[in-house]
């Protein structure tokens, strides 16, 4: 069985009858139904069997659009906070779409004083032959204030992302970097329970190299006798088949296609992570980044974050 799962961020999902943020920050009805209509078209394109969505406000609108796609169910673990005197929504949330029957939905074990800037999910799928899923939808915190965050490549040792951390956290260089770790941190810990062959989608909010991906996928990161790397996630683009489209055959080299654009430049920020189980079964990966190619900062009216599909052969 070959099946389909991919991640979305919608980049402000708000109906007419609210703001986002700040009053004035709303759409028109003729934006918002643009909008959809360019969401619907998205999810018909992806062809999954689940989605995780980001950036949520209107959870009513989201589902019914995802069930004229073909999904049969759709579930929120959380709500957006309101100001209710000016109809404006202060926090966002998450969504996750199944085609096939959510068996099961738990809570994300944490500490008792710990909460996600934005609560994730854990549904368990039933598929066929009494076999289970265990799918994780998340949008880690945001860097909104502009902290100072170190920034790593593929040539960071781990020591040197550590030592930095560290740094960063003694002189408290970012309150934003900090939630993420300990968001991380707490994913890491209630996979790595997790008997079910596991999946989490997410808008990471953090950089391909990262030390968050470390806190969420490397053992490495909590036990300090580690000398190698141990870990219990890893990132399906590495374990997918590479599709080259290369006009000069003396170029060997492929480069990832960004999710998002800072300032003209490229960044992955969506991904989709396995658990080991489920290591050797990717049989595809593939970004949808066209309106990005023509818009680098992306548009309201559809999304400023590229969406992410991996083919998995349970």
């Amino acid at each position: 069985m070959n099946l389909k799962i991919g991640t979305f961020n919608l980049f402000q999902f708000c109906s007419p009858s609210f703001s986002f943020y700040t009053k004035k920050e709303k759409f028109s009805k003729e934006d918002f139904q643009e909008k959809k209509s360019w969401i619907k078209e998205q999810i018909l394109k992806m062809n999954c069997d689940f989605i995780g969505f980001q950036e949520v406000f209107s959870q009513d609108e989201l589902k019914d659009l995802v069930l004229e796609c073909g999904f049969k169910e759709f579930i929120v673990v959380d709500e957006p906070k309101l100001d209710d005197k000016n109809q404006v929504f202060k926090t966002t949330t998450v969504g996750f779409a199944s085609k096939f029957p959510i068996k099961q939905v738990e809570k994300v074990s944490r500490a008792d004083n710990f909460t996600f800037a934005r609560e994730p999910i854990k549904a368990i799928i039933s598929l066929e032959n009494d076999l289970n899923l265990t799918i994780y939808v998340a949008h880690l915190k945001s860097n909104r204030l502009n902290e100072f965050e170190y920034k790593f490549t593929q040539n960071s040792t781990f020591e040197e992302k550590i030592e930095k951390f560290h740094i960063a956290q003694k002189n408290n260089y970012s309150l934003s970097l900090k939630q993420r770790i300990d968001e991380a941190k707490t994913l890491h810990f209630d996979i790595k329970r997790e008997k079910n062959p596991s999946i989490l989608v997410c808008d990471l909010n953090d950089k391909e190299f990262s030390i968050t991906i470390e806190a969420l996928t490397n053992k490495r990161f909590y036990i300090k006798d580690l000398k190698k790397d141990d870990y219990i996630l890893f990132d399906s683009y590495y374990l997918a088949p590479k599709e080259i489209y290369n006009p000069h055959p003396e170029a060997k080299e492929i480069k990832r296609t960004p999710t998002s654009y800072f300032v003209g430049y490229g960044n992955t920020l969506d991904f989709i992570f396995v658990s080991k189980n489920l290591k050797n079964s990717i049989k595809k990966y593939k970004v949808f980044d066209e309106h990005l190619q023509k818009n680098k900062n992306g548009s309201l009216k559809q999304s400023d974050h590229a969406q992410v599909i991996c083919e998995i052969e349970i």
